[in-house]
């Protein structure tokens, strides 16, 4: 964790344009060295099969698909509850831009470790026990869930998971799962509307009015 001396970078306001560096690219590997189940005072849960089948070579990528409507979400109702308030730890609302939880990245990360494709695969072990694992720990905490939690005790639990390098012995393998499900978070946040709008990404939009080229450019190439 940050020393005294540097501010945290859970407890200050969150700059989403530093966040954007966490992005990875969405088929990035991730190599890990282990699982963080074992650190869970809880039982080590199976992870329910995936008998989806996905959308096949060819999909409409005219129509609008609402999470779940391609294969089914696999998320507990609690790791729903967890991965919302964790989405909005990582990337709360501001004064000009909405939670994560509020333009639907819960549901994405839901949906992408629910995919039946295997470079998901990885996602969906780390994902699945390190929402159990952040669940436990809350309840070892604090005698309750990490989504009823207060702020300042979900960003105790955050503090010691945020940053490998400062992270304590017994913390390190959850730090694996804290860095990808922030990768993921950005991720999802920075591709919607709202996301693109609050790095002031502007997209395909229309141009002023184009007169031509300068006179300038027109007599370099012998037009004028």
């Amino acid at each position: 964790m940050p020393t005294s001396m540097t501010p945290s970078p859970l407890s200050a306001p969150l700059d989403r344009r530093a966040a954007i560096q966490w992005m990875l690219t969405a088929t990035a590997g991730l190599t890990l060295p282990g699982t963080i189940a074992a650190q869970s005072p809880a039982k080590k849960p199976s992870l329910p099969p995936i008998t989806a089948k996905g959308y096949g070579p060819d999909p409409d990528i005219v129509k609008i698909y609402n999470p779940g409507d391609v294969w089914p979400l696999t998320f507990t109702d609690t790791q729903r509850r967890t991965a919302t308030a964790l989405c909005d730890v990582i990337l709360p609302a501001d004064d000009t831009s909405p939670a994560a939880s509020a333009v639907g990245v819960p549901a994405f990360i839901d949906e992408w470790v629910s995919s039946p494709y295997p470079g998901q695969a990885a996602d969906r072990k780390l994902v699945f026990e390190g929402l159990d694992w952040m669940e436990a720990e809350s309840q070892r905490r604090f005698k309750a869930g990490f989504a009823a939690l207060q702020p300042d005790q979900q960003d105790d639990i955050c503090q010691d998971i945020c940053d490998a390098s400062q992270a304590k012995p017994e913390h390190k393998k959850a730090t694996s799962f804290f860095k990808r499900y922030r990768d993921l978070t950005a991720g999802g946040y920075y591709t919607t509307p709202e996301g693109m709008k609050d790095i002031g990404y502007r997209g395909n939009v229309s141009l002023a009015a184009f007169d031509g080229p300068p006179i300038e450019a027109l007599k370099h190439v012998g037009l004028a």
